[in-house]
């Protein structure tokens, strides 16, 4: 026998792998029967070829994904490959009106998601909500469950994915019909147990992601359900592609039933006729009709009286957890959450879940039953109708901004007689507390800092960069949370308003606190994004001072905080105004520019402050702070708010009194 040469039989190995290679980047599956696949968990294939994800089991989850990986990088090069999928799936709930989470088809660069949760995470994530770039995780959600603690717009919706469960772009479930101007959209329910197909098409050159939604056996909409340009730094070769599916409280049936994937190119279509079937949804048990069958002999009076007494015990349940709904909130349903929830959330609003007690109302901690989300409810007295309907359509509105520096509102419940606010729970506190609570450990220079930067960057957002321009009105040291990392996070949204960018907003009604009020608010009573940066900068003052802005126990000279520190930096001793628990342990020159900034902020003539923009710039190094105008050489914001009508209020509410809790937070 003659053998190959060593260099022949090394290039025929080598042919075959290129062979391999330019063959292995599509497949097809119209059903499963014979796939190999890699699965774990709940997932299998049954015996009539369907690619069952879940069982019928609560907090279950389970992964398929095809065995050989992708490769998404151009050879040689860094640039990114597009590429197309399509598949067919179907969500079986066992109770037609509850469903078990949802499906997620998967790019990601392991197979191995053991440590990851069901529930809203969907067998792919963690707790961790934060997009984590080390992931490499891009995924499409078809989720049956509404999570407002993810973000989560409804509990019927298609969202794109990328290293984290908050999805970056979502739509409510269905498609459009017809094309150009004269399509309609129409809705589809993803629990309805009816195969349903997804197309997945992703543009390498200008990574455009594109997810297109519609029922089995129709033609592919010509206009994508929702499109979104996803981060390049997601994809790390290899990658592979496959779904993931989670239950949590409900018994709910997760099934794909064929699927078409193809790089640089249009995947196959699916041959419907060879598709499985759906397994119907079992009809729903008949309860108690065993007991009915036993109660059956008993004495018609004992059935009268255990009527009676279930009609009373409804009753009194129902009074309970009674609840205030309009027919004009109905399109905030995904915002509003029950009271029977919250009120179990909270323990009945025990005392020994109160966080504190405000002007405007006590917050209580509470965990969510369904979701175990901590999150902090506040109750608000509310004894007119007069405008209701517009105070929630803001709530509803704020509840959409999304920023690192602001704390999440989540949404809103009505009974009679008060409103419920829900945000996320920040479990640091208030800087308010760590700030002037006797007792409590100094917090550093470098702490404060980062502080103050993390609450200028959410003004600006509130102010510039959100659709709305959003008027806080109430920034002080309590309205600053702490999040599990001491980010500061400005909350409380209670007094915020709303309007255009490039409009004049029509506030008249002058709220806030004693000390954070700018003097021109009495004059005009209207805010304005300057009577926020004013407030900004009294906050800035008691951050590096120590000090609240009002001290009604010091001498007349340190009565108001921002005279005193404009008479020391007349005298060129600014920085001895600084919180002496620091122990001059600060840099310098970050001491003094917050100081100044705080003066400039707190500046009488509005148009002489900055914009928060400006204000970022200037803690973050990127532009040099001005000298403060000759203004403030003879100036006293005490005597100005005197002269504006504060006396009265700076009388009767002295600034102890007003440092009141308005937190949503813990200790």
């Amino acid at each position: 026998m003659i053998m190959p040469h060593p260099l022949l039989l090394l290039f025929l190995i080598f042919l075959k792998i290129v062979a391999a290679a330019s063959t292995g980047d599509d497949f097809t599956f119209n059903g499963f029967g014979g796939a190999n696949f890699s699965l774990d968990g709940a997932a299998a294939i049954d015996t009539n070829g369907l690619l069952r994800l879940t069982t019928p089991t609560r907090q279950t989850k389970g992964h398929a994904f095809y065995p050989t990986p992708f490769y998404f990088k151009s050879p040689g090069g860094d640039a990114i490959v597009s590429f197309s999928t399509t598949f067919a799936f179907a969500i079986v709930p066992e109770e037609a009106d509850y469903s078990g989470n949802g499906i997620l088809f998967v790019v990601s660069h392991t197979t191995n998601f053991t440590a990851t949760l069901p529930n809203q995470y969907l067998g792919i994530f963690s707790q961790n909500t934060s997009s984590n770039t080390s992931d490499h995780v891009l995924a499409v959600e078809l989720d049956t469950i509404y999570n407002p603690e993810i973000q989560d717009i409804d509990n019927n919706h298609v969202g794109i994915d990328v290293n984290s469960i908050r999805s970056i772009a979502s739509r409510t479930a269905g498609y459009y019909d017809g094309n150009g101007s004269s399509s309609s959209f129409k809705n589809l329910t993803l629990r309805s147990g009816q195969a349903m197909q997804v197309w997945v098409e992703f543009n390498g050159t200008g990574m455009r992601l594109d997810v297109t939604l519609a029922p089995i056996g129709k033609p592919k909409p010509a206009r994508p359900l929702l499109s979104s340009v996803i981060d390049s730094k997601v994809v790390l070769d290899p990658m592979y592609v496959g779904f993931s599916s989670a239950t949590g409280s409900f018994l709910t049936s997760h099934y794909i039933l064929g699927w078409s994937f193809k790089l640089n190119g249009t995947a196959a279509a699916l041959d419907y006729t060879k598709l499985p079937p759906v397994p119907r949804a079992r009809p729903a048990k008949v309860r108690g009709v065993s007991k009915l069958a036993i109660a059956l002999p008993f004495a018609l009076s004992s059935i009268v009286l255990l009527a009676i007494a279930a009609v009373v015990f409804v009753v009194k349940r129902r009074r309970k957890y009674a609840e205030l709904l309009e027919d004009w909130e109905q399109e905030y349903g995904p915002h509003r959450f029950s009271y029977k929830d919250l009120f179990r959330a909270t323990g009945g609003f025990k005392d020994k879940d109160l966080l504190g007690i405000g002007g405007f109302g006590r917050v209580y901690r509470g965990v969510l039953p369904a979701s175990k989300l901590e999150v902090a409810v506040k109750r608000v007295s509310h004894d007119s109708k007069q405008g209701m309907k517009e105070f929630v359509a803001e709530i509803v509105s704020i509840g959409q901004l999304r920023h690192r520096n602001i704390v999440q509102l989540l949404g809103y419940c009505r009974r009679k007689g008060e409103l419920l606010l829900v945000y996320d729970y920040m479990p640091n506190g208030s800087l308010d507390k760590l700030l002037h609570d006797p007792g409590r450990a100094v917090l550093s220079w470098a702490l404060r800092f980062r502080i103050v930067r993390g609450v200028a960057a959410g003004l600006l957002y509130l102010h510039e960069d959100w659709e709305q321009v959003v008027l806080h009105r109430d920034i002080k040291a309590s309205n600053v949370l702490l999040d599990g990392e001491m980010n500061g996070r400005l909350g409380d949204f209670g007094l915020a308003r709303l309007y255009d960018h490039g409009t004049d907003p029509q506030t008249t009604h002058v709220v806030g606190t004693m000390g954070y009020l700018a003097p021109e608010l009495a004059r005009t009573g209207k805010a304005t994004t300057k009577t926020d940066v004013f407030a900004y900068g009294a906050f800035l003052l008691e951050v590096a001072c120590g000090r609240r802005p009002l001290e009604p126990e010091g001498g007349v000279e340190e009565l108001v905080l921002v005279d005193w520190v404009v008479e020391n930096w007349k005298r060129g001793s600014v920085l001895k105004t600084s919180d002496p628990r620091l122990r001059d342990d600060f840099p310098v020159d970050e001491m003094e520019m917050v100081l100044k900034l705080g003066l400039l902020c707190c500046h009488p003539i509005p148009a002489a402050r900055p914009s928060m923009r400006q204000v970022v710039r200037f803690l973050e190094g990127e532009a040099a702070l001005p000298e403060l105008s000759p203004a403030y050489m003879n100036f006293s914001i005490l005597s100005y708010v005197q002269n504006e009508g504060f006396d009265d209020y700076i009388r009767s509410f002295p600034s102890s009194s007003l440092g009141s809790m308005s937190t949503f937070s813990g200790s």
